[in-house]
């Protein structure tokens, strides 16, 4: 794959730029990289700020030829590829959290965005991922950095070109039903959602029950009272390993 990184002192949000560029048949590789970002996004339209060169801020554009029920193996190539990266480099090996944190124990390490772009040379996906180098965030937050797990500094570009390796080479397997299927095992394996206790939060209502698994569309599977139900979308509350422990 030919990747072309367009790098950026200052902008609003990778996200939103790169999502633009992909409505414009920009091609597949095309990433947008950020030293600071003004209005950077996560889920839920929640702004994302860090401290100018203390975080890998930046979006990569894939077009995977998958049906919709599948596009969230392209997000979940790229979670695994920025673990993989994270271990190279300093040796933390940070979890995954459904859908889209990565975590060191419950701590906040890496959060991911992604957004199906329609565009005119066909379906696209923008990834978006701000990784925790050297600065936490604020005070309050429930994160930590790859810094203050493992003393080792990275720069954000050195770490852009492991990550950027790690995607290409999960980037091929998302052509192959085999490949696909091996993804989804990683996927699995990495995520310590699994087999928690969870609250999901969503707009209207709140669920709680034991996480067991991840559908082939990539939805969460959870037993409520004995029955099983799957979420899309809504934050999720480890419960196991934060409240039920305060509790014991």
């Amino acid at each position: 794959m030919i990747w072309r990184v367009e790098h950026f002192e200052e902008i609003d949000s990778t996200n939103s730029w790169l999502a633009g560029e992909a409505k414009d048949g920009a091609p597949e590789g095309t990433v947008a990289y950020a030293d600071f970002q003004s209005a950077g996004r996560g889920r839920l339209d929640r702004k994302w700020v860090s401290p100018p060169g203390s975080a890998l801020l930046c979006s990569i554009l894939l077009r995977p030829s998958l049906g919709a029920s599948e596009l969230y193996l392209a997000v979940a190539a790229v979670a695994l590829s920025a673990r993989a990266a994270l271990v190279r480099l300093s040796g933390v090996r940070p979890s995954l959290k459904w859908p889209n944190d990565l975590l060191v124990g419950e701590q906040k390490l890496a959060g991911l965005l992604g957004e199906i772009v329609q565009s005119t040379a066909g379906l696209a996906v923008v990834v978006g991922i701000g990784i925790n180098l050297s600065d936490a965030g604020p005070d309050g937050v429930r994160a930590t950095s790859v810094l203050d797990e493992s003393g080792v500094t990275i720069a954000p570009r050195a770490l852009l070109d492991i990550l950027l390796e790690e995607v290409e080479f999960r980037r091929a397997l998302l052509e192959t039903a085999e490949g696909r299927e091996s993804l989804r095992q990683e996927y699995e394996r990495a995520l310590v959602t699994l087999g928690q206790s969870v609250r999901i939060e969503l707009v209207n209502a709140v669920r709680s029950g034991i996480a067991r698994g991840v559908d082939a569309s990539g939805q969460l599977m959870v037993d409520v009272d004995g029955t099983t139900m799957s979420f899309n979308a809504g934050d999720v509350i480890h419960l196991r390993s934060s409240e039920e422990a305060s509790r014991d």
